[in-house]
């Protein structure tokens, strides 16, 4: 069994920072891609920033420029440095990634969910 443990999230004020963490454990042979998607009340669910097995990465207009996503292959985590916070950014923000585990079965998974709020 696989899976995907969130943690970081919090309250924080207009213009602070946050660290989001995203651990995958269990059977993994590989991590093929890494990503947070994000959603807000009444909004759909909406990419924010993935990484790919070469180090390539991908973020929304919305967050380029303050946010920074980055993996760490040894602990099989990735992370999302959030800086500049703004109260548009308040979401549940979910962790995902394709994984080849170790029976060579090829899965995608879904953190449960970390909420971030900014708000004076």
């Amino acid at each position: 069994q696989v899976q995907l443990v969130e943690s970081g999230g919090g309250l924080v004020q207009p213009g602070g920072s946050l660290r989001l963490s995203c651990a995958a454990t269990g059977n993994i042979f590989s991590i093929k891609t890494m990503a947070w998607y994000r959603q807000a009340p009444g909004k759909e669910r909406e990419l924010v920033a993935a990484i790919s097995s070469s180090s390539s990465t991908n973020y929304a207009d919305s967050v380029k420029g303050r946010f920074t996503i980055s993996r760490d292959n040894a602990k099989n985590t990735v992370y999302l440095q959030m800086n500049s916070l703004k109260p548009e950014d308040t979401a549940v923000y979910y962790c995902n990634s394709r994984i080849l585990t170790t029976t060579r079965s090829q899965v995608e998974l879904w953190g449960q969910g970390t909420l971030v709020t900014v708000s004076s």
